[in-house]
C-alpha cells in the first residue's frame, strides 16, 4: 500500500518539523525506515517482544513504541525518542500522522480493490452496494476507459492518468492486467446533448497527453454510459470488445468507442465457417493477391472514402483520371467485382473486413 521511500519520506519531515527521532517497524519487527534512530540490535528484540504483547504503547525507556492500528489491525510499530516532555507531545502528535497518513493509503487501496472487483465480475449486487456504501461511493453516471499500452510498462502510463483524472470528484484509475490501465469516469457533469463528443474529447485529451508527456503510444477504448454501479463491468467489457474490434478493422484510429463499432462488431462475432462460405461465394477458391498489395488497396480505399467519386480521387492520389479508370479496370480483373458500381463496392468492403476477422481469429 505504501513505499518505503514515502515512510521515509514522512519520517523525515516530522525530524525536520518537531526534532523528533523516529523509526518504523512492520508488523514482524522488521526495520522499514527510520530518522536518527539505530533500528538494530536491542531495538529490534524489543519491537518483536511489544507486538506480541497486548499493550498499545511502551514507555518505559527512551525509545517510546506505539501500535499503528487500523480499523484495529495493527499495520506498523512507532519508535519514538523522547527525552523530554515536550518531545512525549510531538510523540503523540506523530502517532495521530502516520495512522491518517495510512488509514488513508489503506481506504485509497481497498477502493481501488474494490472498482478491480467490479470490472471483474467478482461482487454480488448486494456486496457491491455494502461497499459503496462504506466508502461513500454515490452511483452517477460513469463509462470506462481501456487505455492499451501495448508491452510498455503501465506504472508511467497509470501515473499520468491518475494526474490527468478528477479522483476528488469520483474517477477511479487501477489496472487489471498489465498491458492496459483503466479509467472509469464519472461523466455526470457532461451535457447529456453532447455526451458523445464529449466523451470522444476526454479520449483525445487522454491520448495528445500521454503521447506529449509519457511518448508513450497507446490506443484507447470506452464503452457506453451507465448509470449504475453494477453495470460499470459491462462498460468495461464493451471498451474490451471495442479494443478488439478496432486493432482488427479499424487499426488506423487510436481512439474508438464501442458505440461506433458499425458493422465491424458484427463481422467480429461471425463463425469461421460463415465467414469462410461467404469468402468462397465473392471470390471462389482463391483470395485475391492484390488484398495484400499496399499500392492497390491505398487506391481502393481513397476510392471509398470519396463515395466513388473518381474525379476527387484522382485529385487526391495525384493522378490522371484516366489513369484511375485504367487501375480500377485492373482491379476489376483481379478481384471479379466492379467497385465503381456501389453494390460491388460495399460486396468487396465487407469481404475485406471478413478475411480480416479470419487472419485474427
Amino acid at each position: 500500500m505504501l513505499s518505503n521511500q514515502k515512510l521515509q519520506n514522512m519520517l523525515n519531515e516530522i525530524r525536520e518539523a518537531g526534532g523528533l527521532e523516529t523509526a518504523l517497524f512492520s508488523t514482524r519487527a522488521k526495520p522499514v525506515a527510520s530518522a536518527g534512530i539505530d533500528m538494530t540490535g536491542s531495538l529490534e528484540k524489543r519491537v518483536e517482544n511489544f507486538i506480541h504483547s497486548a499493550a498499545e504503547s511502551d514507555t518505559s525507556q527512551p525509545e517510546h513504541l506505539y501500535r499503528v492500528n487500523v480499523e484495529g489491525e495493527t499495520e506498523y510499530v512507532l519508535v519514538c525518542s523522547v527525552t523530554n516532555q515536550m518531545l512525549e507531545v510531538c510523540a503523540r502528535m506523530a502517532l495521530c500522522h502516520v495512522r491518517n497518513l495510512v488509514a488513508s493509503c489503506a481506504e485509497q487501496f481497498d477502493r481501488s480493490s474494490f472498482i478491480q472487483n467490479i470490472l471483474l465480475g467478482n461482487m454480488l449486487i448486494v456486496d457491491i452496494l455494502g461497499k459503496a456504501k462504506k466508502y461513500h461511493i454515490a452511483e452517477v453516471s460513469r463509462v470506462v476507459y481501456v487505455i492499451d499500452t501495448g508491452n510498455k510498462a503501465n506504472d508511467v502510463v497509470m501515473e499520468l492518468v491518475g494526474n490527468l483524472a478528477d479522483t476528488r470528484k469520483g474517477d477511479f484509475v487501477t489496472s487489471v492486467d498489465p498491458h492496459s490501465v483503466v479509467l472509469v469516469k464519472d461523466v455526470s457533469s457532461m451535457q447529456e446533448e453532447r455526451m458523445d463528443e464529449e466523451l470522444e474529447e476526454t479520449a483525445g485529451r487522454l491520448l495528445a497527453s500521454l503521447h506529449a508527456e509519457a511518448m508513450v503510444r497507446v490506443r484507447i477504448a470506452y464503452g457506453n454510459v451507465v448509470r449504475k454501479l453494477p453495470e460499470i463491468a459491462e462498460s468495461y467489457q464493451e471498451a474490451r470488445l471495442a479494443l478488439e474490434v478496432g486493432r482488427v478493422f479499424y487499426a488506423e484510429r487510436d481512439t474508438i468507442s464501442y458505440g461506433r463499432l458499425g458493422i465491424g462488431r458484427l463481422i467480429y462475432q461471425l463463425p469461421m465457417s460463415l465467414c469462410e462460405m461467404f469468402i468462397k461465394e465473392v471470390f471462389g477458391d482463391k483470395i485475391p493477391d492484390i488484398i495484400d498489395d499496399e499500392e492497390s488497396m491505398l487506391t481502393i480505399n481513397k476510392f471509398f472514402e470519396n463515395n466513388l467519386n473518381i474525379s476527387e480521387t484522382a485529385r487526391q492520389l495525384y493522378v490522371h483520371r484516366n489513369t484511375l479508370v485504367y487501375r480500377l479496370e485492373r482491379i476489376e480483373k483481379a478481384i471479379g467485382l466492379d467497385i465503381r458500381t456501389f453494390e460491388d463496392a460495399m460486396m468487396f468492403r465487407i469481404a475485406v473486413m471478413v478475411i480480416a476477422h479470419m487472419k485474427n481469429a
